[in-house]
């Protein structure tokens, strides 16, 4: 078996990119890597590929990042040919040897729709690519929802009981360290075990500032009185608008503050135009999940999120 990147040769590159995405999980078209190898948000370099002896491609494996990523963020697509016997075992090696070259392991995300575990062959292709990603060290899962915004869904007009004003850094690092307190989001929980409040503000500002959405979106969000009550982070992804970041500091948490803080990212976004806003949360999470839902957005697909526990 041998394992390489698309890079040695202009017709590599076509043959993986030719390589058809089949089995139940959705992958990118060869059309949309096509797409995504023009704006560098995929390279050759993060296109992988398992081939046997003859020179036949058993599987492929395709790592994504933004244009100006220096290693991959995610893996994006991970197939394994239906006559593989098995194919954890050919994915795992294919997995390990696109680690070694990044210096890393990106996360994987598989894309799934509801209902999935009532699919036996959607179920069968999940286990495969779960077992390939533990065994190549991506052993920490989390379920999450995505969530879509669509201007048939309306804006909620302001209530007043929240007054919404741009903020200094040092007030949104101050936010991003108060909200993270009791959050229910398991990504953050796993990361105050690794660092301390502080660091992750730090972190997450850059993240979102790094992000294509502007960092003049931002919002304080304060009672009347002056007192913080949360944080409104719209963002933006390479292809469309998005809930960022949003949430209510602990003493005012469970009061419905959150669906105020949620519906001016929406007015904000549907004010520039957005035809389509996005968003994610842990399935766990029930609060969140119940104010997309009050606020129109839908699910659109269920996303299992694997990624490497040490970070």
């Amino acid at each position: 078996m041998l394992f390489r990147a698309a890079t040695a040769d202009p017709a590599d590159l076509d043959r993986a990119v030719a390589h058809p995405a089949d089995g139940p999980v959705p992958a990118l078209t060869a059309e949309k890597i096509r797409e995504e190898l023009a704006a560098n948000r995929i390279r050759p370099e993060w296109i992988w590929t398992a081939e046997d002896e003859d020179g036949e491609i058993l599987a492929r494996a395709l790592w994504w990042g933004r244009a100006d990523s220096e290693r991959p963020i995610a893996l994006d697509c991970l197939q394994v040919g239906a006559a593989v016997a098995d194919p954890a075992a050919v994915a795992a090696g294919l997995l390990d040897a696109g680690h070694a070259a990044f210096g890393k392991r990106p996360g994987y995300t598989i894309s799934l729709p509801r209902g999935r575990r009532a699919d036996p062959e959607l179920a069968a292709a999940v286990a495969w690519r779960r077992q390939a990603a533990n065994r190549t060290g991506l052993t920490r899962e989390i379920e999450r929802l995505r969530y879509e915004w669509t201007p048939a869904a309306g804006t909620a007009e302001p209530t007043g009981r929240l007054v919404f004003r741009e903020g200094s850094d040092e007030e949104m690092l101050d936010a991003f360290v108060r909200l993270s307190r009791g959050s229910l989001d398991l990504a953050t929980q796993h990361e105050l075990e690794l660092m301390d409040a502080e660091q992750l503000a730090r972190e997450d500002f850059a993240f979102y500032r790094d992000c294509p959405g502007e960092r003049s979106w931002w919002r304080l969000a304060h009672l009347p009185d002056g007192r913080l009550a949360g944080l409104a982070v719209p963002s933006a992804t390479p292809y469309h608008r998005n809930v960022g970041y949003l949430g209510v500091v602990p003493e005012q948490r469970g009061q419905g503050l959150i669906d105020e803080i949620l519906a001016e990212i929406t007015r904000f976004h549907a004010a520039g135009g957005a035809e389509r806003i996005t968003a994610t949360t842990d399935t766990v999470n029930l609060p969140m999940a119940a104010a997309f839902d009050r606020a129109g957005y839908e699910v659109t697909e269920i996303r299992l999120v694997l990624e490497d526990p040490a970070r």
